[in-house]
């Protein structure tokens, strides 16, 4: 192999054969930018950024679910509705029967795999088509959330279910006053293994010869992803600490990107969307695969509606309305492809970051409703065109 072959691309050329990657990531550092200084310094205020990850954490949940049925080359149109459905369920056997809250979080759970299972069944092994099968479900659950709650909100919640979402990691040593140590002491801890693990797997990319980004580049890339989570760890500390929500999507994020990246698993996944018969010719049981990615994806969207209703303290029949098409276009504009076989559950939790940050940063400036909705349209037309784009430029 010739040394101009060996030779690695320098920084212009790396971003621009990683453009898509790189250019998510300053698009989300431009928009929150850009509402910072128009809504006077009130989105990176401590208070704020708590509701912001109370307010967008079940979206970040379903989006990492909803990354591995897109790239499977599906499509789940009911986890809004099931979500809905799972919080009805909750309240009625919580408040109406008085089942233990952790009881009631196994039970909601496990229902939530039964009816992706169900979904998933029919689209892995009849292959009827995912957008009909999710459509009627999305019907089906919105339905039976309203003849569960008989029309009515139920509520309120115990208190332990409740710190689900609205609780606080404790503190091991005593605050200042001002400033929660503990979770400051997590969130640095946090960033120092990011780190860590980008210069082991640059280590291991170098080892077996895999074209890796310049080093001056890589560190100041990690450089700022240190300062930036240490510093909004000390903004979140200076309210009232780590938000329990927060600890467990971090845990979900955490626990996906290995099983994507790392596992035998993962790399089917990928290898289903990318060409089901050549996988299947392999050796791989595809039918199984996406039976099991929809069956994943049913026990998140459980798990977000329980979240949600914790968070308002009350199962209401229009809970979970809107999900799906905010968790479908968090995964677009975070680089899943329509086309499947192509996405990263970084790229599904910074797409879902942009749609948090332009709902919370839209609803500070005082923008209805219909406009948000106009507008997030566009930046999701705008994300399926790019991806359009790069497809035809391969």
């Amino acid at each position: 192999m010739s040394d101009a072959a060996l030779k690695k691309p320098g920084h212009a050329g790396f971003l621009k054969n990683n453009l898509r990657e790189y250019g998510m990531l300053i698009s989300l550092f431009a928009i929150m930018v850009f509402f910072e200084v128009v809504t006077n310094g009130t989105l990176m205020r401590p208070l704020n950024l708590t509701n912001l990850v109370l307010q967008n954490s079940y979206i970040v949940i379903m989006a990492l679910g909803m990354l591995l049925v897109i790239v499977t080359g599906h499509i789940d149109l009911s986890v809004g509705s099931v979500a809905g459905f799972i919080g009805a369920v909750a309240a009625v056997l919580m408040v109406r029967y008085g089942v233990p809250p952790l009881l009631a979080v196994l039970i909601c759970l496990a229902l939530g795999g039964l009816i992706g299972a169900a979904q998933g069944y029919w689209v892995a092994y009849f292959k009827i088509p995912s957008f009909i099968v999710t459509l009627a479900g999305m019907l089906v659950f919105k339905g039976l959330a309203l003849a569960i709650l008989a029309g009515q909100s139920v509520g309120p919640f115990p208190p332990e279910f409740q710190r689900l979402s609205s609780g606080f990691i404790p503190e091991l040593v005593p605050d200042t006053g001002s400033l929660y140590p503990t979770s400051l002491a997590l969130g640095a801890l946090l960033a120092l293994a990011l780190v860590w693990l980008n210069f082991r797997g640059r280590s291991r990319q170098e080892a077996h010869h895999i074209e890796t980004e310049p080093y001056g580049f890589f560190l100041l890339k990690n450089a700022l992803l240190f300062g930036i989570i240490v510093y909004f760890a000390y903004l979140i500390a200076s309210h009232r600490g780590l938000p329990n929500v927060l600890v467990i999507m971090v845990a979900l994020i955490a626990l996906y990107a290995f099983v994507t990246t790392r596992t035998t698993i993962g790399r089917q996944v990928y290898a289903v969307g990318g060409n089901e018969k050549a996988a299947k010719l392999s050796g791989i049981k595809t039918e199984r695969l996406t039976f099991l990615t929809f069956v994943n994806m049913g026990v998140l969207a459980a798990l977000a509606g329980l979240i949600f209703a914790a968070r308002l303290n009350t199962a209401t029949p229009k809970a979970g309305l809107g999900f799906e098409l905010d968790v479908i276009a968090a995964c677009f504009i975070g680089g899943a492809s329509a086309y499947g076989g192509v996405g990263r559950v970084g790229g599904a939790v910074i797409g879902a970051l942009i749609m948090g940050v332009m709902n919370n940063g839209m609803s500070i400036l005082g923008i209805g409703i219909d406009y948000q909705q106009v507008i997030k349209g566009l930046v999701l037309l705008g994300a399926v065109c790019l991806d359009v784009y790069n497809q035809k430029r391969v």
